[in-house]
Order: structure tokens, then sequence, then C-alpha cells
């Protein structure tokens, strides 16, 4: 815990979310509160090094829903952050379905006014699935910022990925840009 701004940066299970220390600690040296949710797979992925990614955020890392008589752990977030942002996870964001809390919160996110940011990570044969874009236009069109394209996350041919130039930076930048305009 370092900032006065809090981040809830979510992951799911796409090969960046295993540099995520690093990005929590990018957040952190900008001034950011970092509090980390995963989803299931992503969780199951990080497991050996959740102790470390709650002690470096100084929160719990959370995977699941709360039951309704556990109180919230994460200080109120001034932005959500989900990247990678898988094929799955923005279909069903983008449709609705709610059974993971990263897709809850985010999906609840829109209707409270959280500013939120999404990055895909997907390759070229997904997102030549027609409810790909659909999905991506929906999220626009709810005021979720998407990069996906030109300026954010270019898709790769399957088997061609390259997690360590995943554009981490371009989330966190875009974080920070809608906080300032609404100060």
């Amino acid at each position: 815990m370092t900032g006065d701004r809090v981040l809830y940066l979510f992951g799911s299970a796409a090969p960046p979310v295993l540099h995520v220390a690093q990005v929590i600690e990018q957040a952190q040296r900008d001034g950011w509160d970092v509090c980390l949710g995963l989803t299931p797979t992503a969780a199951r992925w990080l497991e050996d090094q959740v102790s470390a990614l709650e002690e470096l955020t100084g929160h719990p890392v959370r995977s699941e829903y709360k039951l309704p008589h556990e109180p919230d752990v994460w200080p109120r977030a001034d932005v959500a952050v989900l990247a990678p942002a898988t094929f799955n996870t923005i279909n069903q964001w983008a449709l609705g379905i709610t059974e993971k809390f990263v897709v809850g919160f985010v999906a609840e996110g829109i209707g409270k006014g959280i500013p939120t940011v999404t990055m895909p990570c997907v390759n070229a044969a997904y997102v030549r699935h027609i409810q790909f874009e659909q999905s991506v236009s929906a999220l626009r069109a709810m005021g979720v910022r998407v990069l996906y394209g030109e300026g954010g996350f270019v898709p790769n041919e399957p088997g061609q990925g390259r997690p360590d130039v995943y554009p981490w930076h371009l989330a966190l930048d875009a974080a920070k840009d809608l906080v300032e305009a609404r100060s």
C-alpha cells in the first residue's frame, strides 16, 4: 500500500498476468494503492505468488465473491483496470455473465460510475469470432475505455504471443488519465 489513489487491478488467465508483480510495483511508483483481483484460473496460475502479492499490495488478493456477512476488505476504488482480459472475460463482461468476482465487479462498476479500463489479450483467431467485436463495441458504448487495436493491444497469430511485451504501461496511463479527468 503506497498511494492515495486506489487502483483495482484485475487480471484474467492470459500469459501477461504472470508479470503482474512488476505492474503493481510500477503502479505503486506512480502513486497508486493497488488492490489485486484475479479470475479463478489466473489465481491458480499465481497460486505460489499470492502471499508475496498480498505483502506487496498490503491487501488480500481476491478471486471470489465475499460472503454477505463479510466486510469489504479493500478501500474504495478510484479506477479499475482489467488486464489482461481474455476472450472469455471480455465476452462475459459485455453479456453481463457475472459468476466470476472480477467480471461481477467491473460489470457493477459501470453502473456505479467507476472509471474502468480494459486491455484484451487475445490472439487473431479469437478476434475473428463475431462476438468479440460485438463485446468490445458494447463495453465502449457503456463507457469502458477499451485499449484494443491501434494505441492498445494488437492481436498476434495463435502461438506467437509475447507476454513480455504486453503494453501494461498503456493501461496504467489510461487509468491515470481517467482519474485526472474526474478531478
